[in-house]
């Protein structure tokens, strides 16, 4: 049984990332998903985000995720396999929603595509909306929070880039984005604030991940027990 999903351990998230991360396949139609025989993860968020930064340092490779100066270029739902093809957990790289240099038709392709993956996956356990937390939420991510919250698919939402904010200015933003999130019935209410430049938050995001899922049968046999005083 998973562990109790608001016991955060961000040591076990730790362990489960060092596990290694593979590409398993990337898809452009339902009909060619893989077996929803584990668990699932999307991410989701605007084209410019820094999905993919994220991902490459959540995972630990820096090259798992494609980066690229042109948002828009991630053009199908992108599955990795953590840790290995039989057992663990996928991780789903989502198109980004919002602006991408695409035609129109391909960009709502995409959108219909990803919509009708959320919507209908059995063994999706969480969605992690992504905002920038420069500019906070945005028409285009309130419109996705709410395709989400009408489909009933829990999501938490994980401000990325908050090295570019003063300490000020981050708590500013992470009060004003929660308040925010309460209007939103799908939304988880923990709010996890990451940096890819720093590292911050990237345990946390771990350990939220490694709060949904069997531990144990991984192999985790937990952090060890500190000796007895005297």
């Amino acid at each position: 049984m998973a562990a109790d999903q608001d016991i955060i351990d961000p040591a076990a998230g730790n362990w489960l990332f060092a596990q290694g991360c593979a590409f398993e396949r990337g898809i452009s139609a339902l009909e060619q998903l893989p077996n929803a025989d584990r668990p699932e993860f999307a991410f989701a968020g605007r084209s410019n985000v820094g999905k993919s930064s994220l991902l490459n340092t959540l995972t630990g490779r820096s090259n798992l995720a494609r980066v690229s100066n042109t948002p828009g270029r991630t053009q199908q739902l992108n599955f990795f396999r953590l840790p290995d093809a039989k057992t663990g957990l996928f991780l789903v790289d989502l198109p980004g929603y919002g602006f991408a240099k695409a035609p129109k038709t391909e960009a709502r392709r995409w959108s219909d595509l990803t919509l009708r993956y959320l919507r209908g996956r059995s063994s999706l356990a969480r969605v992690f909306v992504l905002i920038d937390a420069r500019h906070g939420l945005k028409p285009a991510d309130e419109a996705f929070m709410s395709d989400l919250d009408e489909s009933a698919v829990s999501y938490q939402i994980v401000l990325t880039k908050t090295d570019k904010l003063s300490e000020s200015a981050l708590a500013e933003r992470i009060a004003e984005t929660q308040g925010r999130a309460r209007a939103h019935v799908a939304a988880h209410p923990r709010l996890v604030a990451t940096s890819s430049v720093t590292n911050a938050g990237i345990s946390l995001l771990r350990g939220e991940i490694a709060a949904l899922i069997d531990l144990a049968a991984l192999g985790y046999k937990g952090a060890p027990k500190p000796p007895p005083e005297g």
